[in-house]
C-alpha cells in the first residue's frame, strides 16, 4: 500500500499542479480537482488507510462519467482518459482488504465488480457504439472523361502520373475485387543503395514495353524487366553526397521518345531523371549510357543562372514533365533558410539536345533564357517542387506553385510573388510565358505551397464535358479548374479568416475555398487533445489554451505559438488524387493533423545558434525544430504534426484519412480512417493494436477500372487495396519499409503487375529500405 500511495500522490500532484495551470488559462476544472482526490487518497493509502483505496475507486466512477460526457462512446478518445485511472483501479481492487478489521466483509468485491463492469461495458459499448462509414453510391454515369491526349495508362505506365493525364488510373482489369485477396508478390528489385541520413525514396516507377524504369535514393537511374524484376542497366550520375537535402526524394523519372530519330540510333528513346546536385540526366533507354548530344555529355546544370550557393540547398526530386518536346523543370528549394534563396524560375529545355528553350522568371519576365553574365534570375521567388502536368494539345504545362522563401513572413514579397505563389500557373511551352494563373492562397504565410501534381480530365457538366484539371491542396481543398483558362467550374465561396499575427496588414480579410469538395475537419476543440495518459494529454491541452487558435488561416504571432489546422503536412500533399475516368470518381488520401508554431524573433534564435545552411556559424544538425529565415525579422519554430514530447501526437485520432468523391458533384461518397496502430506508438515502439486508428501518410493512391485503389503511405508499413464504391480494405500486405510512394500497375505478357517502392522516410519514422515489389496473381498452370 504505501508504494501505491505513494505513486497515487505523485501522479496527482503533478495532474493538480498542471491542471491549476490550465485551469488559469480557462481549461477544465476536472484535472485539478482530480489530482487533489488522488494526492488525498494516496496519503490516505501513504498511512495504510482503507478509506484511501475506497476514495480512489469512487475518484474512478467520477472519472469515468466524465470521460463519457467529454467523448462518449470514442475508442481512441478514451485511451488517455482511462488508461492509467484504470491500471491505478486495478492495483486499488488488489490492495483492498477482502475483511474488515472486526471480521466484517471488506469493499473488495465491490472494487472487483467495478472493475469488471467497467472492462466488460466498455469493451461491448465502445464497439457497438461505433456508427457505420457511411457510403454513398456515385451518381456520375460511366463513360470515358478523357480525350485522346489524356487517355488513361493502360499495358504501359508511361509517365509518373500514369497516362498522359496524369490521373494515377489504369483501365487494367485482370485484378478485380474478387480476385484481389489471390494477390502475390511475383518479384522484388533491391536497389543496392547503402543508409543514407535524408532517406525517403518517393518513387512511382513507369513502365514502357518490357521495361520498368526508376531511380534511387541517390538518384541512380535503372531499368529492369517488367516480368522478371531482373536488372537491365543502372547509370549512376555520380552525385557528391554532400548534396543530400533534408528530403532527397526520387520521385521518378521520365520517358521520351525522339521522333527525328533513325531505328537503332542511340537515345532514340531515352529517360531523362534529376539529381540531387540539380542537374538534368539523360540516358539512353536501351542501354543505360548518358545521352552525349544532352547538354554537356548526357547532363544540364541547373545551377546555371541560380548563382553560387551551398551543396544541398537546391535539388531536383521530381520527374521533369515533357510537352511537345520541351522538358519543363523547376527545384526544390529548401525551405526555411533564407529570404534571398535560390531562385523559383522553371525552364524548358530541348528534350535532344538540352538546349534552354525558355526560362520563366517571373518578377524579370523579359529574361527569356540565362541572365546577363554576372546576374541571377529573381532570388526567394516561389517555385515548383512538386511535378507538373502538359496537355499536348493545348501546348500548356500547369505548374503547382509553392510559396515565397521565408514562408511564414510576407511583408518583403513584391506584386509578382504575391500574384504566383501558392496556386496554379499555366505555361505556353512554345514562348515560357504564362497563359493564365488561378491561386488557392492569398499572401500565404502557412507554407500552404500548392503539393500535388494535377490531373487533366474531362469534366462532365451540364453543357457537355469540358477539359479540366483537378488537383488538391494542403489545406484540404479539391479544385477542378478549366484548364484553357483557369476558371472554377464549380462554386467558391469567400470565407472571413482571422486577422491579427505579426503582420496585421499583410493578412486578407477573406480567403477562397472550394465548394466542390474538401477534407477540413470541424475546429479543433480542448476536447480533442490526445496522448497515451492523463499527464501528456493535459500538457497538450495546455498548450492549445496556451496558443492563439481561431480556426483555419489563424494568423502567425510571435508572442505565443499559433496552431495550424490543417498544418503544413495536409490535408493532401505531394501524393495527389486519383481520378478514375471510366467510373467518374476521384480517391483521396490525405491526413488530418495541425502544426503548431511560433515565430522567433531573430535576437533569440541568434542567441540559440540558428543559423541558415550558408552561414560560417552553422550548425549541423541545427538545433532543435527552427528554421532560421534568414533576412526577417523572425525565424521559425515548426512543430509539424504537433508532436508532444514523448512523440504521440496532441489531436486525437483518426490522423489520416482515405475517402471516395463522386467525379460530376463532389459530393463524398465514403471517407475512412486509413491505417492501423500496429506499428505505431511512443517513443518508436509498435502497440501491435490491429485497430483502425487512421494514421499520418504520405504517397498516393492508385485506381483500377475494375474498382480497386492501392495505396501504401502510411506508417504502419502497408499496401492495401481498397473497394472504390466503399472504403472497405480488400486485401493488405506488410512491406519490408515503408510504402511512403505512389503505386502504379501496368501488363506485361497477359499479366497485371501492381508495384510499390518501400523505401521508407526519416520525415515518418518508417523503417528505410531498397525495394521495389511487384504483386501479380499466381500464374495459370
Amino acid at each position: 500500500m504505501v508504494v501505491f500511495g505513494i505513486v497515487l500522490i505523485i501522479a496527482g500532484a503533478i495532474l493538480a499542479v498542471l491542471g491549476f495551470k490550465l485551469l488559469r488559462l480557462h481549461g477544465s476544472p476536472y484535472y485539478l480537482t482530480i489530482g487533489l482526490v488522488w494526492v488525498i487518497a494516496g496519503l490516505l493509502t501513504l498511512f495504510r488507510r482503507g478509506a484511501g483505496l475506497y476514495l480512489y475507486a469512487i475518484s474512478f466512477i467520477a472519472t469515468l462519467i466524465w470521460s463519457l460526457w467529454e467523448s462518449g462512446l470514442n475508442g481512441w478518445a478514451l485511451v488517455p482518459r482511462l488508461d492509467l485511472p484504470l491500471l491505478f483501479l486495478i492495483f486499488a481492487v488488489l490492495l483492498m482488504p477482502a475483511r474488515r478489521a472486526n471480521g466484517e466483509k471488506g469493499y473488495r468485491p465491490y472494487g472487483i465488480a467495478l472493475l469488471v463492469v467497467t472492462v466488460v461495458g466498455l469493451g461491448i459499448a465502445v464497439p457497438m457504439a461505433q456508427k457505420p462509414y457511411p457510403v454513398a453510391a456515385v451518381t456520375t454515369k460511366p463513360g470515358n472523361y478523357f480525350d485522346d491526349v489524356t487517355a488513361p495508362a493502360s499495358q504501359d505506365w508511361p509517365t509518373y502520373g500514369g497516362g498522359y493525364g496524369a490521373q494515377r488510373f489504369s483501365a487494367l482489369s485482370q485484378i478485380n475485387p474478387s480476385n484481389v485477396s489471390g494477390l502475390q508478390r511475383a518479384w522484388v528489385y533491391r536497389t543496392g543503395e547503402p543508409h543514407m541520413a535524408n532517406y525517403g525514396n518517393e518513387l512511382t516507377p513507369i513502365k514502357i514495353g518490357d521495361t520498368v524504369y526508376g531511380c534511387t535514393i541517390r538518384h541512380k537511374v535503372f531499368a529492369v524487366d517488367a516480368a522478371t524484376g531482373k536488372q537491365k542497366w543502372m547509370f549512376d550520375p555520380k552525385t557528391p553526397p554532400e548534396s543530400s537535402a533534408p528530403n532527397s526524394a526520387c520521385r521518378g523519372v521520365s520517358y521520351y521518345a525522339n521522333p527525328q530519330a533513325q531505328p537503332g540510333q542511340a537515345c532514340s528513346t531515352r529517360i531523362i531523371a534529376g539529381t540531387m546536385d540539380a542537374k538534368l540526366v539523360a540516358v539512353d533507354a536501351q542501354t543505360g549510357q548518358a545521352c552525349e548530344d544532352f547538354g554537356s555529355h548526357g547532363f544540364v546544370d541547373l545551377m546555371q543562372g541560380l548563382g553560387k550557393w551551398p551543396p544541398s540547398i537546391v535539388s531536383e526530386t521530381s520527374a521533369p514533365t515533357i510537352v511537345r518536346g520541351v522538358v519543363v523543370a523547376g527545384q526544390q528549394v529548401m525551405d526555411g533558410q533564407l529570404r534571398s534563396a535560390p531562385s523559383g524560375v522553371v525552364r524548358g529545355y530541348d528534350a535532344v539536345t538540352g538546349q534552354l528553350r525558355f526560362a520563366w522568371d517571373m518578377e524579370q519576365p523579359d529574361i527569356t533564357t540565362l541572365p546577363a553574365a554576372g546576374n541571377t534570375y529573381s532570388l526567394g521567388t516561389p517555385n515548383m517542387w512538386s511535378t507538373a502536368v502538359g496537355d499536348e494539345k493545348l501546348g500548356l504545362v500547369y505548374l503547382p506553385m509553392a510559396s515565397s522563401a521565408g514562408d511564414y513572413y510576407s511583408s518583403t514579397r513584391n506584386d509578382e510573388e504575391r500574384k504566383y505563389d501558392s496556386g496554379i500557373t499555366a505555361l505556353d511551352v512554345a514562348t515560357g510565358k504564362p497563359r493564365w494563373v488561378y491561386q488557392f492562397v492569398k499572401n500565404d504565410v502557412w507554407d500552404y505551397d500548392t503539393p500535388a501534381q494535377p490531373s487533366l480530365v474531362d469534366f462532365p457538366t451540364d453543357k457537355g464535358n469540358v477539359p479540366a484539371l483537378i488537383v488538391t491542396t494542403k489545406q484540404g481543398d479539391l479544385w477542378v479548374l478549366d484548364r484553357r483558362t483557369g476558371q472554377p467550374l464549380h462554386q467558391v465561396e469567400e470565407q472571413k479568416v482571422p486577422q491579427g499575427g505579426v503582420e496585421p496588414a499583410e493578412r486578407a480579410p477573406v480567403q477562397k475555398r472550394s465548394l466542390y469538395s474538401r477534407t477540413q475537419k470541424p475546429d479543433l476543440t480542448e476536447k480533442m487533445m490526445w496522448g497515451i495518459s492523463p499527464i501528456d494529454q493535459l500538457v497538450c491541452r495546455i498548450q492549445y489554451r496556451s496558443a492563439s487558435y481561431q480556426g483555419i488561416f489563424t494568423a502567425p504571432t510571435a508572442d505565443k505559438p499559433w496552431i495550424e489546422y490543417p498544418g503544413n503536412n495536409g490535408g493532401s500533399d505531394w501524393g495527389s488524387v486519383s481520378v478514375d475516368v471510366h467510373n467518374g470518381l476521384i480517391i483521396e488520401n490525405y491526413n488530418d493533423l495541425p502544426s503548431y508554431s511560433k515565430l522567433v524573433p531573430r535576437a533569440v534564435d541568434d542567441a540559440m545558434n540558428v543559423f541558415w545552411l550558408g552561414d560560417p556559424r552553422y550548425k549541423n544538425p541545427p538545433p532543435g525544430r527552427n528554421r532560421p529565415q534568414a533576412g526577417l525579422p523572425y525565424g521559425q519554430d515548426v512543430n509539424t504534426g504537433w508532436v508532444s514530447n514523448i512523440g504521440v501526437i496532441c489531436k486525437q485520432p483518426p490522423f489520416g484519412m482515405i475517402k471516395g468523391i463522386d467525379l460530376a458533384t463532389g459530393k463524398t461518397l465514403w471517407d475512412r480512417p486509413l491505417g492501423t496502430a500496429e506499428r505505431n506508438g511512443p517513443w518508436g515502439l509498435h502497440s501491435m493494436l490491429p485497430f483502425q486508428i487512421g494514421l499520418p501518410n504520405n504517397g498516393g493512391v492508385l485506381t483500377t477500372t475494375s474498382g480497386l485503389a492501392f495505396v501504401g503511405a502510411t506508417t504502419d508499413d502497408y499496401l492495401r487495396a481498397i473497394d472504390v464504391h466503399t472504403g472497405k480494405t480488400l486485401w493488405k500486405d506488410q512491406l519490408p519499409a515503408g510504402g511512403q510512394a505512389t503505386p502504379m500497375t501496368y501488363e506485361v505478357n497477359g499479366r497485371q503487375f501492381v508495384i510499390i517502392m518501400a523505401g521508407g522516410h526519416h520525415g515518418m519514422m518508417t523503417p528505410e529500405g531498397d525495394y521495389v515489389i511487384a504483386y501479380a496473381l499466381p500464374e495459370q498452370k
